[in-house]
């Protein structure tokens, strides 16, 4: 008999209970156990744990949020911490741990598999930038999220004959924006990945104008640059990461549209409610393809590693190849949104 042991880290996304719920599952069916870590990293380091019973997992398939709490921490910032979690890991008999998390997660992983403790990590970031994975869970309904907020905003803009800055999260990658203005009909999209000039946006609303339409979306992604000749002044987290949400590129973006177009314009910044609501039938299914194949590659004896998917087919990456590693726009999705603009 196996025991895992299961918990959550990075932000929030929707989805991750029906991963927990896959995972326990499937563990049952081989009749092995699973240990759930409250919070995340900090119920690893505490000890803070709880059986994950069939009640535990009864009925949370729907449910946003994470039924076992979730922190966004860095344990190798602390020795202490690292050799608590080694302990922990030791008193609680367990196999592995199969942790729901983002590309932070992957590269903390990867640090314990050199300190001996074994995982295979499932990706779950509203952002898609965990490399290994075509896509990671909470994406698709964060995608609805964004596109449902351009549809109510375009009555608005209309009305008012205003054009919108829409700014979406994704850290240094476009994909929210990108697959959020696709699906809502933005009418300029501006990424991480794709240089951009003010003078060529307003050129594009300007020219939208002049055809009689009345009104413009532009999305853009907190990672995006800020307008030429606009200095940074970026606040870094734990990881060494930019804290994107200080930086407000939407308004920045809307200040300059203002000067060059004089079009009234405005900001909605979608921020936190991207990472909520129920989860899209995708996410689900998603969710639960990758948390049964967890287990079934644990079982094999694969562990170390990264489950995604690719095209149609699950896939185990080690992750000696995916920690450190952004997963980038595929460009190919940028210039069909540009057959739009």
């Amino acid at each position: 008999m196996k025991r895992y042991g299961i918990l959550c880290d990075g932000g929030d996304a929707p989805g991750i209970n029906a991963a927990i719920r896959a995972v326990a599952r499937e563990a049952y069916e081989k009749d092995d156990e699973v240990l759930g870590f409250i919070d995340g990293f900090i119920g690893l380091i505490k000890n803070d744990v709880r059986i994950i019973t069939k009640d535990v997992v009864s009925g949370i398939l729907p449910l946003p949020g994470s039924v076992l709490g979730i922190s966004r921490i860095n344990p190798f910032k602390d020795p202490k911490n690292v050799q608590a979690i080694k302990e922990n890991f030791r008193k609680n008999s367990l196999t592995l741990l199969v942790i729901i998390g983002d590309r932070d997660t992957v590269d903390i992983a990867k640090k314990f598999s050199d300190e001996g403790i074994p995982s295979i990590v499932i990706p779950k970031t509203i952002d898609n930038d965990v490399y290994g994975t075509d896509f990671t869970i909470g994406f698709d309904t964060a995608v609805t999220t964004i596109s449902s907020a351009l549809d109510n905003l375009h009555a608005t803009a209309s009305a008012h004959h205003r054009a919108m800055i829409v700014e979406t999260m994704g850290r240094e990658t476009g994909w929210l924006a990108l697959f959020g203005g696709i699906a809502g009909g933005a009418d300029y999209i501006i990424i991480p990945e794709i240089p951009y000039k003010m003078e060529e946006v307003a050129a594009h609303l300007a020219k939208r104008k002049k055809e009689g339409k009345n009104f413009s979306i532009v999305i853009v992604a907190e990672g995006a640059p800020l307008p030429e000749g606009k200095a940074e002044q970026k606040e870094y987290d734990e990881f060494g990461h930019p804290v994107n949400s200080k930086r407000m590129v939407g308004y920045t973006i809307m200040e300059e549209l203002e000067k060059i177009t004089h079009i009234k314009t405005r900001t909605t910044v979608l921020g936190y409610i991207q990472r909520g609501g129920i989860p899209t039938n995708t996410d689900r299914i998603l969710a639960t393809r990758l948390g049964v194949a967890a287990i079934k590659f644990a079982d094999k004896g694969k562990f170390n590693g990264l489950v995604g998917v690719c095209g149609r087919d699950i896939v185990f990456s080690p992750l000696e190849e995916v920690a450190g590693k952004i997963h980038s726009v595929n460009l190919e999705f940028y210039r069909l949104a540009k057959t739009f603009f």
